[in-house]
């Protein structure tokens, strides 16, 4: 079945139009043949709401009672039961009252569309989990009621209810919002005129922003790479280099004379990673740019010029923003500088270059560094400088041959070959070598003009001189081969080592995973688990993303890098290299050790607080328990002094002194509880003579006409136990059970002694024909005696366990038994 539609209509307040809008949209639908039906409407008592309600179909909504207070929610199986072709669901950021199938609304409609059912909802800007706080900080309200961003994203369709805040404002004063009871205080406070105009502008933003989204989605999906002008986007080159932060300022000054442009710079770090900037210029050059309302982004390539455009299709920018060459100009007329190269390619970009301090006209020319790698690039640009060299070098030598003869020329031949060797490796100066020794040969050596040789010193020389040539090429490939290496080497622990340092200072999972992806000039990246459960066919979920269209399922992407059984990263983009591939997975199992760790520093974080919830509730137990003591010892003796004068008076007396006896020994137990879950409880674990402990037990129910029917064995095992401890428990037990057995049905105790442990079970009187429910034994089982009987027992060792039979309430109490049956003497521990 196809999944449904789902439409949103978004507004930045409430009181814009949007469940007008909804149902407008709804009676449309239903005009044109529709099946539609209204799942659930909140006109808020708004006349005009109302009215346009009338006349579709309503699915009844389910009743919920919560606290004593009876709710109304969406039908959700009705609704399923129903199956309209269009379901119109108000306010999706809802959240269902505590007993409804799911927690929020939006998951109703997940499965509302999971259904094939079209669903048109609501909602607030100001609901959405990334805005939370931005509006927060604009208007002073904070929103219990969030959305994901996620879940909206996915939407088919989203429509902006739009409304001006002085016609919204108008609105409200007129009543067509809230009771005339709310208005005043709604206008002065989060119906303020610069509350509004902030909430439409996030409004506005972040539809652009979703937009911009499918607009790059429709790009992507049509192989369009030439920018669109749809909005300026002005990109700022950055080396590192003293030069950035004129760069940037010129960058944003263009950003800030067009209005609605955004302001990108991109670092680019070649793939030998050569360049280094000075620490902490780029982290300075960073926050500069975020500072200005820019973003900042990094990547990695081979070739600079053609990184910067390949980043700036993907972005669609329009604007490039770049430093004059820093490179000398003896040094230009041998390569283009960056900027040439970068206009020469751009396109319908717009590259300005920009002037600075640092720029090479007013430096001394100097020579260009000498290259550190060897390449396709410069294996060529060898072989073409060998191919001008050496007719030059022929022809100079040639005109002062008489002076030099053959052993200067094979020198000068010689130099050639190291430069060939120095910038392309072994072939190009092996290739310079022989063509060398042929120059040598033809020009310098007897007879002139020709190939042969006659006299054997010229022989030897040329055949030292290839020997030496040969030499020289190898061991400048093998150092080039080196150099490769370590600079890739360097290249691969610094991506690392940045890759470590943000995961230390704790940025979130979108953050590293934005980093990875421009490191390895990625589409998209996502972090995906496993869920639990679903071997067979397993189940993802997306953890965290970042990117264009990021994959969902691992064999959604062109790459993945499985961290552990349960968790992997799945990439988009182009084919990455071995070596690339091995650092991707090393990157992703540094991903996986921060998402470890960010799950165990919230789990730590919820147990703080848990913790310091359980020590106040502790602390205010232990107060109050202190502060009804006294009040409960005075009320007790007042009851003692009365003197009553008729029987009904003295029953009255009796049973307030029990109801004040009771009282007492439930802050007795609170104490207890509290100490024993604080570990101020100390326990003398001993053999003990459960007749013994039964005997004060009795003895502590106190006078009365309690009748309890004992079942025990002849000769009962001693236990292991605190023998107050263990009488308050069966205390504890045998007082609950009498309070809740009937008159003649008194309760029973049985102990049963088996390997190793004896057990204790106390059965009130309720049978068959007693009132019984489920709902009153769990509330029992949580009683306060029950719970600190329990507690009791598991610190002595033991464990405590209720059971219902036939309506009969059963506790049983299971504690070890002791090795002997002769118990120590009393004087020793």
């Amino acid at each position: 079945m196809a999944r449904g539609r789902l439409r949103i209509h978004l507004g930045a307040a409430p009181g814009v139009g949007k469940t007008y809008a909804m149902l407008q949209e709804g009676r449309r639908l239903c005009e044109q043949g529709a099946d539609v039906v209204i799942g659930l409407v909140e006109p808020h008592g708004r006349r005009l709401t109302a009215a346009l309600a009338e006349g579709l179909e309503t699915v009844p909504r389910h009743t919920l009672v919560h606290r004593g207070t009876a709710f109304t929610e969406l039908d959700l199986d009705a609704v399923l039961a129903r199956h309209p072709q269009v379901a119109l669901v108000d306010e999706l950021a809802h959240t269902n009252v505590p007993g409804s199938r799911n927690t929020k609304r939006w998951q109703d409609v997940e499965e509302l569309l999971d259904a094939g059912i079209d669903v048109v909802t609501t909602l607030n800007i100001q609901h959405l989990e990334s805005l939370n706080d931005v509006v927060r900080q604009i208007t002073g309200v904070v929103q219990h009621e969030t959305l994901p961003d996620e879940v909206a994203r996915r939407a088919d369709e989203i429509e902006l209810v739009d409304l001006l805040p002085e016609t919204l404002r108008r609105r409200l004063v007129h009543g067509d919002v809230y009771p005339p009871d709310r208005v005043e205080g709604a206008l002065t406070h989060y119906f303020r005129l610069g509350n509004l105009t902030a909430l439409r502008e996030l409004a506005l933003l972040w539809l652009a922003d979703r937009v911009e989204e499918g607009l790059q989605r429709y790009r992507a999906e049509h192989g369009i790479t030439a920018p669109w002008e749809t909005r300026e986007r002005i990109m700022v080159g950055l080396t590192g280099g003293p030069e950035g932060e004129t760069l940037i300022r010129r960058a944003a000054r263009i950003t800030a004379r067009t209005p609605g442009s955004e302001l990108l710079a991109l670092h680019i770090v070649p793939g030998d990673g050569l360049t280094l900037p000075a620490p902490g210029a780029l982290a300075g050059q960073r926050a500069l740019v975020e500072s200005l309302g820019g973003s900042y982004h990094q990547t990695t390539g081979e070739d600079i010029p053609e990184a910067l455009l390949r980043f700036a299709e993907a972005e669609n920018v329009t604007q490039i923003v770049l430093g004059a060459s820093r490179r000398g100009r003896f040094s230009l007329l041998l390569r283009a500088g960056v900027g040439r190269r970068t206009i020469h390619g751009s396109g319908p970009i717009d590259v300005h270059i920009v002037t600075h301090e640092q720029a090479a006209g007013a430096a001394s020319p100097r020579l260009p560094r000498p290259p550190r790698g060897t390449g396709p690039a410069r294996l060529w640009s060898a072989t073409a400088g060998a191919a001008v060299l050496l007719p030059l070098l022929t022809l100079v030598l040639t005109a002062v041959r008489d002076r030099v003869g053959l052993p200067g020329a094979l020198m000068s031949y010689l130099l050639a070959v190291v430069v060939a060797a120095f910038v392309g490796g072994t072939y190009p100066a092996l290739a310079t070598a022989v063509a060398a020794g042929l120059l040598a040969d033809f020009y310098f050596t007897a007879p002139l003009h020709s190939l042969k040789v006659t006299r054997p010193v010229d022989i030897v020389a040329l055949a030292v001189f290839l020997t030496a040539a040969w030499l020289v090429g190898a061991a400048a490939g093998a150092a080039a081969r080196r150099t490769r290496q370590a600079l890739r080497a360097t290249s691969e622990a610094r991506a690392l080592s940045r890759l470590a340092v943000a995961i230390a200072r704790g940025q979130d999972l979108p953050a590293l995973l934005e980093q990875v992806r421009e490191n390895f000039a990625l589409t998209s990246l996502s972090l995906l688990q496993r869920e639990p459960g679903h071997a067979a066919e397993p189940r993802w979920y997306v953890v965290a993303s970042t990117g264009e269209r990021p994959p969902e399922r691992p064999y959604e992407g062109d790459l993945e890098a499985p961290i552990d059984d349960d968790l992997t990263l799945a990439a988009r983009g182009h084919g990455l290299s071995g070596d690339d591939q091995r650092i991707l997975a090393a990157c992703a199992a540094q991903i996986g050790i921060a998402h470890t760790q960010g799950r165990l520093t919230r789990h730590a974080a919820e147990t703080d607080t848990l913790a310091a919830a359980e020590h106040t509730r502790a602390s205010l137990l232990l107060t109050a328990s202190h502060d009804l003591r006294a009040p409960l010892r005075a009320a007790e003796e007042a009851l003692v002094r009365l003197r009553p004068t008729s029987d009904g008076e003295t029953r009255g007396i009796a049973t307030a002194r029990s109801a004040v006896r009771r009282a007492t020994q439930l802050l007795t137990d609170l104490d207890d509880l509290s100490r024993l879950h604080a570990g101020a409880l100390d326990l003398y674990l001993r053999p003990v003579d459960l007749d013994e402990a039964l005997t004060a037990a009795l003895d502590d129910l106190g006078t009365g006409g309690h009748t309890l029917v004992l079942r025990l064995p002849e000769q009962p095992p001693y236990v292991l136990a605190d023998a107050a401890l263990l009488t308050r428990v069966l205390t504890a037990l045998a007082a609950d059970a009498l309070r809740h057995s009937p008159p003649g049905a008194p309760p029973t105790l049985t102990a049963e002694a088996r390997p190793g442990h004896l057990t204790i079970r106390i059965t009130d009187g309720t049978g068959p024909d007693t009132e019984s429910d489920g709902s009153r034994v769990d509330a029992r089982a949580d009683s306060l005696p029950l719970r600190l009987s329990r507690d009791l027992g598991e610190a002595m060792g033991g464990t405590l366990d209720h059971t219902t039979t036939g309506g009969a309430f059963s506790v049983t109490l299971t504690l070890p038994t002791a090795a002997h049956r002769i118990a120590p003497s009393p004087a020793g521990p």
